[in-house]
């Protein structure tokens, strides 16, 4: 790859200002394709990666903690957004198409490298094989603190648009679906693990239970291969909430509405540090399509939910987190596998041996051989 020209870089860091006080702050990035590119359909493990990568460059401790730690995530990136066509089975990435990115930081630890890292961006987002020229990066949406959003102005609705699959985890299984209490409950846990004003968790959602209803939706279901294994079913489009009529408690309709203005910079739902649950503030159906979902990553996630689905009646193993994560991860192996996709990219990426995950894909069409 060419050298970057240092003018450039410092007029692109120049205009990504924000004060020092900063905690949340949205950052999208135009990229375009130099040349036609093929990407895995599970490629957001690869930007997970490359970003991750990025940040241990400037704060290894702060790298770690947002890999390693089981707790909320204080980061979010997205899923390329723009024209994408299949090519054997794989994802095209057309020469000379624009692109866009979104990263999201919402602690002040995090803000803060992200500007360090502005400073010194590097030239291109390097995903395996598909180098993405970085042409500018903007804010979206603007810095903000805590306490500013404690203060947003409140309403009688809140519009909110999932532009990115979105999906809860409710009793082992996934939850398609905006429910109130699911979707702001993933906005408290996040609230209360970073603003330093937490709010006591159950009054509030039984208050949502209670209160806020559904006004409008427009909504569609996919199914996509998501995070390192597994695939997710999730929805986009757009919600409108409303408080019925007998909403009381003035300091719970000011949380209704700050969570709601938190959203785009948190996400929704599970798996959003691997692109899922992707939102905006508003009605934006357009920026929701259905073809938002490539026809490579349907195809993928249809044949990791088949084979989970028969990986857990060949076991006899119903119940239980293990078997079922054991399960998908034979079953994301072996369909990567019949994608064309190699041994060592898939270890990598699941972050498990070679050797087991040759083990995994050797015992995964065993089995199949035996169903036949």
């Amino acid at each position: 790859m060419p050298e970057r020209n240092t003018k450039e870089t410092a007029s692109l860091a120049v205009e990504q200002r924000w004060p020092l006080e900063t905690e949340l702050v949205g950052l999208r990035f135009d990229l375009v394709a130099e040349e036609a590119y093929e990407l895995y359909p599970q490629y957001t493990i690869g930007l997970h990666a490359w970003f991750l990568g990025q940040i241990q460059q400037l704060d290894p401790e702060l790298s770690a903690q947002l890999h390693d730690v089981e707790t909320e995530k204080a980061f979010n990136i997205a899923g390329l957004s723009g024209q994408f066509s299949t090519h054997s089975r794989s994802l095209q990435l057309q020469a000379g198409k624009p692109y866009h990115w979104h990263v999201n930081g919402f602690t002040q630890p995090v803000v803060a490298v992200l500007a360090r890292w502005l400073k010194q961006l590097p030239e291109y987002v390097a995903l395996k094989n598909a180098p993405l020229k970085i042409r500018q990066v903007s804010l979206a949406p603007a810095p903000m603190t805590y306490n500013e959003l404690a203060t947003v102005e409140s309403g009688r609705s809140l519009s909110l648009t999932f532009v990115s699959p979105t999906s809860f985890r409710r009793k082992g299984h996934h939850l398609p679906l905006p429910w109130p209490r699911n979707v702001f409950h993933s906005y408290l846990r996040r609230w209360n693990e970073f603003s330093s004003q937490p709010v006591d968790q159950d009054d509030f959602l039984d208050w949502v239970d209670d209160h806020v209803v559904f006004q409008r939706h427009e909504l569609i279901s996919e199914k996509i291969a998501a995070g390192k294994r597994g695939s997710v079913t999730g929805f986009t489009g757009a919600v409108t909430y409303g408080l019925g009529a007998k909403a009381e408690r003035p300091e719970y309709v000011q949380l209704f509405y700050t969570l709601g203005h938190y959203a785009p910079y948190c996400g929704t739902g599970h798996k959003t540090t691997f692109g899922l649950g992707q939102t905006r503030l508003g009605w934006h159906l357009s920026q929701a399509e259905p073809q938002a979902v490539p026809a490579a990553q349907r195809l993928l996630a249809d044949r990791i939910d088949e084979l989970t689905t028969y990986f857990i009646n060949q076991k006899k193993r119903t119940g239980g987190s293990r078997a079922q994560d054991s399960a998908e991860t034979w079953a994301t192996v072996l369909a990567r596998r019949e994608l064309g996709d190699s041994l060592q990219a898939i270890a990598k990426d699941l972050g498990i041996p070679y050797e087991t995950a040759k083990t995994y894909s050797k015992l995964g069409r065993r089995s199949l051989r035996e169903k036949e």
